[in-house]
C-alpha cells in the first residue's frame, strides 16, 4: 500500500530542510499534540546513516522512539529512508 501525505511550508527549501534534519530543530517542530514533544534527536544524514526521535508524552505516560536510515539523501531535494520494514520518501521541492 502506497500513501501520499502532502504539506505546504511557507519558507525556502533549504530552511524546510534544515528545519527536517537538525536535530535541535526536530526536537522544537517534531510532536503530535500539545501534549506530546521530542525529548532526543539524532541525524547521520548519509545513506546508511541512522535517524533516531525519542517521542513521549508530556506526563511521561507512554513513549516511543522513531528510528531508521537513510537509503538515499540528495541535499536541499529528496530523502529516503527505511523504518521497520517500510520505505519513505520525503521530496522537498
Amino acid at each position: 500500500m502506497k500513501i501520499n501525505v502532502e504539506t505546504i511550508v511557507d519558507a525556502p527549501v533549504e530552511v524546510a530542510w534544515r528545519a527536517y534534519t537538525t536535530p535541535e530543530d526536530i526536537k522544537q517542530l517534531n510532536a503530535a499534540s500539545d501534549d506530546w514533544h521530542t525529548t532526543n534527536a539524532t541525524v547521520d544524514l548519509r545513506v546508511g546513516g541512522e535517524f533516531s526521535s525519542c517521542m513521549e508524552a508530556k506526563d511521561c505516560s507512554l513513549g516511543f522512539d522513531f528510528a531508521g536510515t537513510y537509503t538515499n539523501v540528495v541535499v536541499n531535494s529528496l530523502i529516503e529512508y527505511e523504518l521497520g520494514g517500510r520505505e519513505v520518501r520525503v521530496e522537498f521541492i
